[in-house]
């Protein structure tokens, strides 16, 4: 992608990503968007006031428009790895829009009623859910991967700029017009979004293979994480510090009203001062990665975030409490962006919308299951106790370093290999044809025979991830140089799709195996087709075992 060089950004630092015409249309859009989803949460909230005088029923709404992030997180996940990602956000925006008109026509009818209000911020949840995890994944493709960290931070500047003005706006809005108002401009504000999608010309590799089925290829993002170090440890550590720092979020109005004795003018303060550190975090994430490790700013971030919080608990100070929850909310925001650019920065690009979607359930789930147990507490314990447990549970966090650490990611390692063409087979087989089983034979220095098992687990990690199963290395009884890998897929399309999966790291893996291989040896590979009892059609039918040696070993 070509770039259009500008004067007034600098050629680095953290304003670079928007020199990419690409980026910085789909960017400036997303600022309408933040505001628009924000601007939903306040109208929402107050139409239910009105509706409802039930407390727990205000409370739904927020919970409505939560829950999509973590259940369609996924599915969306997976449709962007699969199809267009252009296409998968303009379909999730085109939703959210469609949704949005929808409400805004019941409301001014006057035909909304609470049940409708909630299923409607689900649906519209949905829609924003759906384009996230093809918005995050497309960021690589719009700019240089020198330039991720600067753009995932300027992803994230968007929101909480939002943020920070996003519910006084909302609040005006419903003040002068209505709640329908204000659902009438959250249908606009997704529409330069979807324009600057539709604007967008994306380069498009065709596959030599049809997409998966939806549940199988969620399936195999499930697979590839469960396989995955880097992206197991990630999605950890996303959690436990979503948990334990959920608690000024869930609590802040009874921060506001107890501790400080404020209104809802103290409320909002205190909003727009995380928002405001929350951006300022933003701002300096490329700086920090130049600086620090992502394991040695996690640990940090963890002791400030639980100094900020312990500071809350026994501030009765306005500007103190408030300057305390914009360091949290910077060191929020620097844990959340440093994370994203650790899961883009880990994986290929065949499942980075998988991954970021996993990651991103995992946040969202720590939040929402955080903010319920740390209400739970507060009724039993009093705010303050629980502001200093969860201020030492953050703190606890960096722990989490010495269990589950954080490498830093091998970016170079991620480009997939060709292997050329499929593999010749005697007996015509489809896509669904299976199960198939793999078989490698090695022929090894028996002096070597440790130090070849430990170079096969690698081997292993590269198979499961990449979607093999019933993995096993065997050694011959008789001839003890020869060794035997077998794995299996569940059809002929499957085993395609791996050695399309095959990157420069499953390369490496492959060749420090290879290298203890005697001199003048050559792989013997064979795949056989299982056909269970009962499944031959036809007598002539009989069970397929191809074999053939030498060349590039694939999985």
């Amino acid at each position: 992608m070509s770039a259009e060089p500008e004067a007034q950004l600098p050629a680095g630092g953290r304003f670079a990503p928007l020199r990419e015409p690409v980026f910085r249309r789909i960017w400036s859009a997303s600022l309408f968007s933040n505001f628009g989803q924000l601007i939903l949460g306040v109208g929402a909230a107050w139409e239910m006031t009105r509706l409802s005088g039930s407390p727990a029923m205000v409370a739904l709404v927020q919970s409505a428009m939560m829950l999509p992030l973590m259940l369609v997180a996924m599915p969306a996940g997976a449709a962007a790895d699969m199809f267009d990602r252009r296409r998968i956000a303009i379909g999730g925006l085109s939703f959210a829009i469609l949704s949005s008109l929808a409400l805004t026509g019941l409301a001014f009818a006057g035909l909304t009623s609470p049940g409708v209000l909630l299923g409607f911020c689900v649906l519209i949840g949905s829609g924003v859910a759906f384009y996230g995890p093809a918005w995050q994944a497309s960021i690589g493709e719009q700019v240089g991967q020198e330039h991720l960290p600067a753009a995932v931070a300027l992803g994230t500047i968007s929101y909480n700029v939002a943020r920070s003005f996003g519910p006084a706006v909302g609040g005006v809005i419903v003040l002068l017009a209505g709640a329908q108002a204000a659902f009438a401009v959250n249908a606009l504000c997704y529409v330069p979004l979807l324009l600057a999608f539709g604007l967008w010309r994306r380069p498009m590799l065709p596959s030599r293979l049809p997409p998966e089925r939806i549940d199988r290829a969620i399936y195999a993002g499930a697979r590839y994480a469960r396989h995955s170090s880097p992206i197991r440890r990630v999605v950890l550590r996303a959690f436990a510090f979503a948990l334990a720092s959920a608690s000024t979020s869930a609590l802040a109005p009874l921060i506001a009203k107890d501790m400080l004795g404020g209104d809802a003018g103290t409320y909002g303060l205190l909003l727009g001062a995380t928002g405001v550190g929350a951006v300022l975090g933003a701002l300096i994430v490329a700086d920090v990665r130049d600086r620090l490790s992502t394991e040695t700013a996690l640990r940090v971030f963890a002791l400030v975030g639980g100094g900020a919080i312990a500071v809350i608990a026994i501030s009765r100070n306005v500007a103190v409490t408030g300057l305390s929850l914009a360091l949290l909310g910077a060191v929020n925001i620097l844990n959340i962006a440093l994370l994203n650019v650790g899961v883009q920065l880990s994986v290929p690009r065949w499942v980075t919308a998988r991954a970021l979607s996993i990651y991103q359930s995992a946040l969202t789930g720590g939040i929402a299951i955080g903010a319920a147990a740390w209400g739970a507490v507060a009724a039993r314990a009093g705010l303050q106790a629980t502001l200093f447990a969860s201020a030492l549970l953050v703190a606890a966090t960096a722990a989490l370093g010495f269990v589950a650490r954080l490498a830093e990611p091998d970016e170079d390692g991620l480009d997939t290999v060709d292997l050329g063409e499929d593999p010749q087979l005697a007996l015509p087989v489809t896509m669904r044809s299976g199960p198939v089983t793999i078989e490698i034979d090695y022929c090894v220095d028996p002096s070597c025979a440790r130090e070849f098992y430990d170079a096969m687990r690698a081997v292993r990690r590269t198979r499961l991830r990449n979607g093999g199963f019933d993995w096993s290395i065997a050694r011959n009884l008789a001839d003890p140089a020869i060794w035997t890998e077998r794995y299996s897929c569940s059809t002929w399309g499957d085993y395609l799709r791996i050695r399309a999966r095959f990157t420069q790291a499953d390369l490496a893996a492959q060749a420090a195996a290879d290298a203890f291989m005697l001199p003048g040896c050559r792989h013997v590979v064979r795949r056989c087709l299982e056909r269970p009892f009962g499944s031959v059609r036809w007598r002539q039918d009989s069970p397929d075992t191809h074999q053939d040696t030498g060349g590039i070993i694939a999985p």
